[in-house]
């Protein structure tokens, strides 16, 4: 069986300028993905980038070690005469500690105890040629001490029983570097079939395992990300349908008088399903008769939004049925968000309608005004002072009213419903809503209204969640029973 000394160097030598285009090949690919990783911009917290960027690291490694591995091979070609003085001068040949040799050889013969090593088999293991190659026996002095037993059982195997040996270990050099080395091996035999020597191939492995784990501590990372992210989108869906009213279709208050109020509404997620923001409607009606109807938005998404949103309503349905006024209400909400652990801002608007006397009493903070549509035509009622929630302490809102008319339509929105972009604005969804009059003025119930508003804007591509919430004055005549 021929020796394997030295089995980094070709047999046969391929045609020189098949390996040049290969390495110039070899070179432009890593270039390109050298650029890709460069502009590949990683945050601390952006676990989908560090991953990408370790996917980078790897395919660089690879690269390395194929443009080391073709220039070992265009090395070992015989010189073409007549392309000698065509070819242009040979780049300067980097100092071996400013390159890493990944490839190098090494024969062990069993009969005379000569060990041969190749010259890049030293520099891996930061040995000098004048210090000698390690025989055998000496080689496990090098690996750390729980890799030690494996190399043993490896030789033994394969002096004895003749088995290849195909395994990795670490080594500390004379430097205190630690480098993770992959031996290939296999036993050379003799004319009477002994094992006569053992040749071995090994290959520095270190930043291809280093790349290797960072793509899989990324992965893990991200994956880990992606299992909280869905834990928390469920979370924060379950809160939500916990805390918003539980009625679907219309809803009549008061069940007794005059002036009573259809209401019907309606949530839109965004367009990836993804964001569950901190919006709200609700409806209900109050001791003394009176009916509170309220839109809001918190800032955020995810738990913490929802959350905060269930704080919020909470609050409001409280101090409503305790007979506070839309206006002083505000202020205790703006209150409540400040001083809340987990601060944030939010936008409102908050109605009281008394039937008796069809007065409709509201007041904003930061909030799109309640549109109002007659007779065929809309509105946006003007609105009273209001900041936004939680901007600032001890901020004060106005209180407006309104005398609504049987007929009537109102309708209050979270300013989700639209796209915000350089082409659309809030002005634009409001005359988009606005240009549903002469249909709303035909639709017999709130929840036709509703339904038109969701053809209208269903279909948006919104990047957030958003509630419209649509009252129909009626009169004495056309009373039904609530349906929940």
């Amino acid at each position: 069986m021929p020796s394997h000394l030295f089995a980094d160097r070709p047999a046969q030598p391929p045609e020189p300028g098949s390996v040049d285009a290969l390495i110039s090949q070899t070179r432009r690919l890593r270039g390109e993905v050298d650029a890709v990783r460069r502009d590949t911009v990683v945050d601390d917290d952006d676990a989908q980038g560090r991953w990408q960027r370790a996917l980078c690291d790897l395919a660089v490694h690879h690269l390395d070690d194929l443009g080391q591995h073709l220039g070992q091979l265009k090395e070992g070609l015989p010189p073409v005469p007549e392309l000698v003085e065509l070819l242009p001068p040979p780049a300067p040949v980097p100092a071996p500690e400013d390159r890493q040799t990944r490839v190098g050889s090494a024969e062990w013969n069993l009969l005379t105890d000569e060990v041969s090593w190749s010259d890049e088999l030293f520099q891996i293991f930061g040995r000098s040629p004048e210090a000698g190659a390690l025989p055998l026996d000496e080689l496990g002095s090098t690996l750390f001490s729980e890799d030690q037993p494996l190399l043993t059982a490896w030789v033994t195997a394969c002096l004895v029983d003749g088995k290849p040996i195909d395994g990795e270990f670490r080594i500390v050099r004379a430097d205190g570097r630690v480098r993770t080395l992959h031996m290939r091996g296999e036993p050379v035999l003799d004319s009477d079939g002994c094992t006569a020597s053992m040749w071995a191939v090994l290959r520095d492995v270190s930043e291809l395992r280093r790349s290797q784990r960072a793509v899989r501590e990324s992965r893990d990372s991200l994956q880990r990300q992606r299992q909280i992210a869905q834990t928390e989108h469920r979370l924060a869906v379950e809160l939500q349908e916990a805390v918003l009213p539980p009625w679907r279709g219309s809803l009549r208050f008061p069940q007794h008088g005059v002036g009573t109020l259809d209401v019907a509404a309606h949530y839109l997620p965004s367009a990836t399903s993804a964001l569950i923001g901190g919006d709200w409607y609700d409806a209900l009606e109050l001791p003394d008769g009176r009916s509170m109807l309220t839109v809001g938005d918190l800032t955020g998404h995810g738990v913490t939004a929802t959350s905060g949103m269930a704080m919020m309503l909470g609050a409001l349905r409280g101090m409503a049925m305790a007979g506070i006024e839309p206006g002083p209400l505000m202020g205790w909400l703006n209150q409540l968000l400040e001083t809340s652990v987990q601060p944030a801002l939010g936008s409102a608007v908050c109605c009281s309608y008394d039937p008796s006397r069809r007065v409709l009493s509201w007041a904003q903070a930061g909030h799109p005004a309640p549109l109002l549509f007659r007779r065929g035509s809309g509105r946006s009622l003007l609105p009273p002072e209001g900041v936004l929630l939680g901007a600032t302490s001890g901020a004060t809102y106005g209180q407006a009213e309104e005398r609504l008319e049987v007929g009537d339509v109102l309708v209050l929105n979270t300013d989700g419903l639209t796209p915000r972009s350089i082409e659309f604005s809030r002005a634009d969804g409001t005359e988009r809503l606005l240009a549903l009059a002469p249909r709303f003025s035909a639709a017999r119930s709130a929840q036709d209204c509703v339904r038109l508003v969701i053809e209208e804007f269903g279909e948006s591509e919104r990047e957030d969640d958003a509630c419209v919430l649509v009252a129909r004055v009626g009169g004495q005549a056309d009373r039904q029973p609530g349906r929940l």
